[in-house]
């Protein structure tokens, strides 16, 4: 990590089996999550979309003493069917899931959602962002048998408007009423389905964002600890939602952002 940050050893997740969505480099949510889950001594699958997505992601992987790497374009039902399939054939059942998989097209994330989001732009960013979670969790629950958990990741630009976050504002709502219906649906099997709302990160989709490096220096000086958002903060909140200590804990949207969510006038100055 960008911050040498070392996630604490334990057996919170011993024993436990899942599969992890959305790493694309050391920075990425995804792969702090990952390696807090393993350094608690969980087995993890990641999936990668694409030869050059491999090459880059596979060393992260192998770093943590994994090897078991899946090809899934979440767009293509015959790659995710082949997917999971992969997954039931080597382990039969697993543990957890977490989706860390969202895009809105460039042009798109800058100026005005109402004159820069196009039909087609629309229809991509909900079925990327939203509908490939509710395909995840359907496919993972039936390969759950003992029940487990599930986490998605999401952002303010859900609740509040967000400068150029637009119609990915739009889909991680969408994103957060998916998690609500899929923990109603899948908590009679004993399967929690929650989020995270992280704080802004310096990872590859704020890079996508116009201005969107402002948003860090922002998010630090209202948020409520005056401090960026910590990779092990989320990662340590992941850890919770996922392991034993998350029983009883579904449909949530955990903030995980030094406390920038409750603020609605930042400190003024005195007179």
């Amino acid at each position: 990590m960008a911050d040498d940050w070392t996630p604490p050893s334990g057996d919170l997740m011993k024993g436990k089996r899942g599969i992890i969505m959305g790493v694309a480099n050391q920075n990425s949510i995804a792969w702090g999550i990952a390696q807090q889950l393993a350094a608690q001594g969980a087995e993890i699958a990641f999936t990668y979309q694409g030869e050059n997505l491999e090459r880059r992601v596979r060393p992260l992987v192998e770093s943590i003493g994994m090897d078991f790497m899946i090809p899934a374009d979440v767009t293509d039902d015959a790659s995710m069917d082949a997917a999971f399939e992969a997954v039931k054939d080597k382990w039969g059942k697993i543990d957890f899931l977490v989706h860390s998989i969202a895009f809105a097209g460039k042009d798109e994330l800058q100026g005005s959602m109402v004159a820069n989001t196009t039909r087609e732009g629309f229809r991509r960013a909900m079925d990327i962002s939203v509908y490939s979670f509710i395909d995840c969790a359907r496919r993972a629950s039936e390969i759950m048998p003992d029940g487990g958990a599930m986490i998605c990741m999401t952002y303010l630009g859900a609740e509040r408007t967000v400068p150029s976050y637009n119609v990915m504002g739009v889909a991680k709502a969408g994103l957060e009423a998916a998690t609500r219906y899929a923990a109603r649906d899948l908590g009679p099997q004993g399967i929690r389905v929650n989020a995270i709302s992280a704080g802004a990160m310096r990872t590859l989709s704020l890079a996508g964002i116009r201005g969107g490096k402002s948003l860090m220096g922002t998010g630090r000086d209202w948020s409520l600890l005056k401090e960026d958002t910590r990779m092990e903060g989320v990662a340590g909140a992941a850890l919770y939602l996922l392991s034993d200590l998350g029983h009883s804990v579904a449909g949530e949207v955990h903030h995980v952002d030094a406390g920038f969510h409750v603020v609605g006038v930042p400190d003024l100055p005195e007179d």
